[in-house]
């Protein structure tokens, strides 16, 4: 794949709704980039739709973003979330507010489903 752009250059209001991939080594070097929590906070505050999926949610934890929500995600991700202030919830897919959270690929057509239909 082909980068047209950085993340730094992208403004909140260009895109309806971020999602943020799955895997341990891509969410894990994206959490340690601050463009990339300013890019999900300036998101959440607009109200864009923020969907999460496996270790993803790491990065909306890391913003500061799960504080007191419900949230989902890898299951060995569990103390990381809880430890960033969300209510761990063990199912497919979680919804809150604008922020949609799962737990693996096996629940990907959940996932996709539900972003679908907030869109």
């Amino acid at each position: 794949m082909k980068f047209d752009r950085h993340v730094g250059d992208v403004k909140a209001s260009e895109y309806d709704a971020y999602i943020v991939p799955g895997g341990t080594w891509n969410p894990d070097s994206l959490r340690a980039d601050r463009d990339v929590l300013n890019l999900v906070n300036e998101a959440h505050a607009s109200g864009k739709l923020l969907a999460a999926i496996c270790h993803g949610p790491w990065i909306l934890a890391d913003a500061g973003l799960l504080k007191g929500r419900r949230a989902t995600a890898w299951w060995s991700t569990e103390k990381d979330l809880t430890n960033a202030g969300a209510i761990y919830i063990d199912e497919a897919v979680v919804v809150d507010g604008r922020i949609v959270t799962s737990r693996a690929p096996t629940d990907l057509e959940p996932f996709v489903t539900r972003i679908g239909s907030m869109l």
